[in-house]
């Protein structure tokens, strides 16, 4: 049986969409904001180099967000 390739990224652009609805203050907003922005954009160069551009893309905008939240949230 053949797994369908969209469903992760589907599941993560889900699940990231999400993320708006949760109430942070300003500072940790911008950092898991700007940590999305650089993820998605090294995915995204991952992504064109290896063909699997969304995925790639949108796992380096959640892996980016998260590592954002994380720093910001060691810094206090």
């Amino acid at each position: 049986m053949m797994k369908p390739n969209f469903l992760r990224p589907l599941l993560l652009a889900g699940a990231l969409l999400g993320l708006p609805a949760c109430e942070v203050d300003r500072q940790t907003g911008e950092r898991a904001a700007t940590g999305a922005a650089v993820g998605a954009a090294s995915g995204a160069a991952i992504g064109l180099l290896r063909g699997d551009f969304l995925s790639t893309t949108l796992t380096g905008a959640a892996a980016g967000a998260a590592g954002g939240f994380v720093y910001d949230q060691v810094r206090r």
